[in-house]
């Protein structure tokens, strides 16, 4: 014999279950533009059947249905997706501050342009060749120092904002490490909870959620694996750890310079901002110092000319020039130390003796564009740079021929004298202006590249992305669908309840009244 009210538990099983389906529906659409939400879908199951009851055996064939019941709520996720998400993202961060970088450095070098580095020093040579053409005029004296400061605040300043460039991406690293703790604290809280709520049987779909969407943030961050374990992720970082179950690991910057120079740090915005303080903007510091230290101190080869007087005492070639010797008798072609050597080897507009160093030594430390500088006492007295490589009269009554502009036509011609750059296998020989252009050009190749990268990783990014929504991402259309078909079947259901009830009725107040 069939149970009585049957028919009216079936009806209310189907009733809580559409209803349960109508409320994630519901909370599908509400959550359709959060970010990170996964849609959730409810999984409905025929309950478990039972046989008619009878005395011996059942006389129905079959078994006897008894509605509808749903086991879970789970959320619609691709691990296999996620995985490759994180895969591209790590690189996209590092291209991403890889190419802001090096656009930064573009605009701090600043070329081509009419206000660059390179503008200054042609102004710097312009003033030198105009010299030459008339040495006793102060005025062009006066404009060969004015341009000679004009040098030397030019690379002053680029060396400043190289350096503080290296310093805001330190700075920015201490920022990330800070944002990677807090990330790896929220998501060893998630795990704890997340343990908790599926401990009593439940699903934390929406804590799942927003672990997922920190762990997404992390992995733009650093390089990551992600395990999923009984005890929540274990994240890691090469062999570095980050997140294990509910104890996060604490970074710092040492530990994060520390795993990229082992190479548990390979991707991710610290790997990018590392390598662009270490590598980009470490390299054209440097490459900006081997400039001014070079025009200053490097070797290059002069021909001094027949007739030329060399101040007392000058050593060239290893020969001392004294006395009447130093009057040359034929062209001299000698190397001498850069612009400072070939400035000594001139007379000022005072007495004939060794000319003083045009740009500041350094205390004979090798010059950095952060050091370079025009020697003092010519920014004070301008008379004392060297124009002249004669004079006339010996001894006390020795005097500078003032009209003479052999050491500011020598001094002059440095612009196209070829230095020896690098050392070893890496050295070259070029002017400061090619190689100045060579740096220039290094940066350009180096940006282009780097927003390639970036672009190609940010289209990658996408396309998974895309890839995820499609499998993760809530449809309204699909979801209006759905609750139409979901608010029927509720409809139906409570239809059928009330056909129960009616039936149900009639059997208790409209039968077993004959004979009354």
């Amino acid at each position: 014999m069939r149970s009585t009210f049957h028919g009216l538990e079936t009806a209310k099983r189907s009733l809580f279950t559409q209803q349960a389906a109508l409320q994630t529906t519901g909370h599908n659409i509400a959550n359709a533009n959060t970010a990170g939400y996964s849609r959730q879908v409810v999984n409905m199951n025929a309950s478990r059947p039972i046989e008619a009851v009878g005395m011996t055996r059942s006389n129905v064939p079959g078994q006897l249905g008894t509605g509808v019941e749903f086991g879970s709520i789970t959320r619609i996720r691709e691990n296999f997706l996620d995985n490759q998400f994180r895969n591209e993202n790590k690189s996209f961060g590092s291209w991403s501050v890889r190419q802001d970088t090096l656009e930064k450095l573009e605009k701090i070098i600043n070329e081509p342009s009419d206000t660059g580095i390179r503008t200054v020093i042609d102004n710097f040579w312009k003033a030198w060749s105009d010299l030459s053409k008339d040495p006793e005029n102060t005025d062009g004296r006066k404009i060969v120092r004015e341009n000679a400061l004009a040098l030397a605040d030019a690379f002053n300043a680029t060396s400043k904002q190289l350096n503080d460039l290296s310093a805001d991406l330190t700075e920015n690293i201490n920022v990330k490490v800070s944002q990677i703790n807090t990330i790896a604290s929220t998501i060893s809280n998630l795990n704890k909870e997340i343990q908790r709520v599926e401990g009593i049987g439940d699903n934390a779909n929406d804590l799942r959620d927003q672990r997922d969407l920190l762990t997404d943030e992390l992995s733009k961050i650093v390089n990551i694996q992600v395990v999923d374990t009984d005890q929540g992720y274990t994240i890691t970082m090469g062999n570095t750890a980050i997140v294990a179950g509910g104890t996060p690991s604490v970074m710092t910057s040492d530990i994060l310079n520390q795993a990229f120079a082992s190479g548990d740090l390979n991707g991710g915005e610290v790997y990018g901002m590392i390598v662009s303080r270490d590598q980009y903007v470490a390299s054209y510091i440097s490459e900006l110092d081997t400039i001014a230290n070079t025009l200053v101190n490097g070797k290059i080869t002069v021909t001094i000319p027949k007739d030329s007087v060399l101040p007392e005492g000058t050593v060239l070639n290893g020969v001392t020039y004294s006395g009447s010797n130093r009057t040359l008798t034929s062209d001299l072609t000698v190397e001498v130390n850069g612009f400072n050597g070939l400035h000594k080897l001139g007379y000022n507009l005072g007495n004939p003796s060794f000319g003083v160093p045009f740009f500041d030594e350094n205390s004979g430390q090798p010059v950095t564009a952060a050091t370079f500088k025009v020697n003092s006492a010519i920014v004070d007295n301008p008379n004392l740079i060297a124009t002249s490589m004669r004079t006339i009269g010996t001894g006390a009554n020795e005097k500078v021929v003032i009209g003479n502009n052999t050491a500011a036509l020598l001094l002059s011609q440095v612009r196209d004298a070829k230095f020896s750059f690098g050392t070893g296998a890496n050295a070259s020989m070029a002017t400061v202006d090619d190689y100045f252009r060579s740096v220039v050009g290094q940066v350009g190749v180096q940006t282009k590249e780097a927003q390639r990268q970036a672009t190609n990783q940010k289209i990658l990014v996408d396309q998974v992305e895309s890839r995820r929504q499609s499998v993760s991402g809530v449809s309204l259309d699909e979801e209006m669908s759905n609750m139409i078909k979901f608010q029927h079947a509720y409809n139906a259901a409570a239809r059928a309840m009330t056909t129960f009830d009616e039936t149900l009725d009639k059997v208790i107040n409209g039968m077993g009244v004959v004979g009354r």
